[in-house]
């Protein structure tokens, strides 16, 4: 079966389209922690990242990261920006094997993951 010129056209330009978006998607990465993370790792990603410069202040009582309340929460929020501030590169969010790469954003309401 042989296409039209247009719909050649146009089947070229809705994959160049999809190619871009799906480019697009998966260049940005956020640093989070695992599932498999016990509370005492949590917290010593916590004490890392924050001893390392990275702004704590967001998880702090008040902070905009603050809720919820957990360690997995506040962990990924400063593993991220401990991440994102070392060059984005794997190593920068390995934290003994306790982080990992997400694709979708995890900021939720005022709390917002650096990228």
């Amino acid at each position: 079966m042989k296409m039209s010129s247009p719909l050649t056209i146009l089947f070229i330009f809705l994959s160049f389209i999809m190619i871009n978006h799906l480019y697009v998607v998966s260049s940005t990465q956020w640093c989070i922690a695992t599932l498999t993370a016990t509370n005492a790792q949590l917290q010593d990603n916590i004490n890392f990242a924050c001893s390392q410069g990275v702004d704590c202040g967001p998880i702090q009582p008040g902070g905009s990261c603050f809720i919820p309340d957990t360690l997995v929460s506040h962990a990924s929020f400063v593993m991220n920006a401990y991440y994102q501030s070392h060059g984005r590169i794997m190593k920068a969010c390995s934290f003994k094997n306790t982080g990992t790469l997400a694709v979708t954003d995890p900021s939720y309401g005022s709390c917002v993951y650096g990228s």
